[in-house]
């Protein structure tokens, strides 16, 4: 029998559109499907707990996937790959080691050591694409540089030649005998009990490429039809959910993209709204480009004249804002939705990250590790490029000025309340009008609702207009 190939996963956790994968069933040699939880090389970027638990239970669905499709078991290492793969390549006699690319800046190293470190044994490293639409350093401007604003980037996206369809599963992987010990996922404890984000899931998360795929039917089965408006409402499904299958790979975007694009020739109607949800796909794809040609994104100001700004340090309103205890509802609900749940969506997202930035003039890092942690959807690229654009650091950025009034968002996005109702229960019975701004309600009022400011429902950190002043005064002295 022919040496074995090591086929190690790593943020492809699928069997369809898998290009490297597809290369190790064409080759007809045994294959061994391989895992390794490598909280070394990513340094201060190991994965967060939210991450985790996804990451547990995506395993545990590729692991079945591999043994019903092909009988397969899926061999799961922990530790450093620098370690794992020459020992294990070594012990089974493989002399090829193929992956999929990462593109985070640990992973870019980590690639370019294990290629030197596994040739002097004769061993390969093969790399494959797969996780973006379009390789870095293939969509660049007339000059041959990055783009570093989102909008032409996209169009020249668009101007080439659609990305290739989708690749089906192999027809055969070829079991490699005798299989090398595993670790038990279950002995790995990636995540603790508390928060608790498995609560109440079966209606929001499958993990697993079957759930990727559930999740895009229903997607451009139902919510796309209002996807231009509806993506801003946050207590409607009008939203995908496809980022945390994205990120781990458990579908790719181009089977996304030529869903959407099939789904938009059956039915016609659907085409602006298909077009603005491919292109929240782009900025994922410009994240990624920015991540690539700028690896410092995720510690530093993409622009270096915010290294100056004079960022506040106040661990107590940092607490409070990572607690939901802010005085500003809609802040709340979406802080608490995102402990409670591993998920904030994603306009409450931008609000809770200028309020962060803007109204507290706290570091855009405290928030970027924050939602590292306790988002299961957590992606460096995505992550930083996001979190440097509201604080109006990064590429594209939102300009300074553009500080959002919780309030008037509030009223805008959740104007029957039903959102804040939810995540903060202890404003419920307060009217409308008052829902977003008790601060500002009678008396009678909050004693009817059973809400005591300062008790069961903090005051505000600070004044908007205030809070606003401040904010405007300091990034205006970046520029004198």
């Amino acid at each position: 029998m022919s040496n074995p190939i090591l086929f190690w996963f790593r943020q492809d956790l699928r069997l369809k559109d898998h290009p490297g994968l597809q290369a190790a069933a064409a080759s007809g040699r045994p294959v061994i499907p391989l895992y390794i939880l490598d909280d070394t090389s990513p340094r201060h970027w190991r994965m967060g707990g939210a991450s985790r638990w996804w990451l547990q239970q995506s395993l545990a669905a590729l692991g079945s996937a591999l043994q019903r499709s092909y009988g397969l078991t899926l061999v799961l290492r922990r530790g450093s790959p620098t370690d794992i793969l020459p020992a294990l390549a070594s012990e089974t006699g493989a002399d090829t080691v193929m992956c999929t690319r990462q593109y985070e800046p640990w992973a870019a190293d980590l690639e370019q050591q294990l290629h030197r470190a596994l040739a002097t044994t004769g061993v390969e490293l093969k790399r494959y694409p797969g996780n973006l639409l379009f390789e870095p350093g293939t969509v660049l401007t007339q000059g041959e540089t990055p783009f570093k604003v989102f909008t032409p980037f996209w169009k020249s996206c668009l101007a080439r030649p659609e990305p290739r369809l989708p690749l089906p599963p192999p027809e055969r992987l070829v079991p490699a005998s005798p299989v090398p010990d595993s670790e038990s996922l279950e002995d790995w404890q990636l995540y603790t009990a508390q928060p608790d984000w498995a609560a109440g899931w079966s209606e929001r998360w499958h993990p697993g490429a079957q759930g990727a795929g559930a999740a895009l039917a229903r997607f451009l089965g139902e919510a796309a039809e209002d996807y231009s408006d509806g993506r801003d409402i946050p207590s409607r499904m009008s939203t995908s959910r496809l980022s945390p299958h994205l990120h781990f790979g458990e579908i790719s975007p181009r089977a996304v993209w030529h869903a959407s694009r099939q789904a938009a020739r059956d039915r016609p109607a659907l085409g602006d709204q298909i077009d603005k949800f491919l292109s929240e796909l782009g900025w994922r794809e410009f994240s990624y480009h920015l991540l690539h040609f700028f690896p410092t994104l995720p510690e530093k100001p993409f622009r270096e004249t915010f290294g100056a700004f004079p960022w506040r340090q106040d661990d107590a309103q940092l607490r409070a804002w990572q607690q939901g205890q802010t005085g500003y509802p809609l802040v709340d609900a979406g802080m608490r939705e995102l402990w409670q749940t591993g998920y904030m969506h994603n306009r409450v997202r931008m609000v809770t990250a200028s309020f962060l930035t803007k109204h507290l003039m706290l570091h855009w890092r405290e928030g970027e590790d924050w939602f590292w942690d306790t988002l299961v959807d957590a992606d460096l690229a995505n992550n930083a490029a996001s979190w440097q654009w509201v604080a109006g650091s990064g590429a594209d950025a939102a300009p300074y000025f553009r500080i959002f009034n919780p309030v008037t968002q509030g009223q805008k996005v959740d104007a029957g309340g039903d959102y804040i109702r939810r995540w903060v229960p202890e404003l419920a019975e307060l009217p409308d009008k008052y829902l977003h701004r008790p601060f500002d309600a009678p008396e009678s009022v909050l004693k009817t609702a059973g809400v005591v400011l300062g008790d069961t429902y903090p005051e505000p950190l600070v004044p908007h207009a205030e809070a606003r002043q401040r904010a405007l005064d300091a990034y205006r002295s970046l520029t004198g």
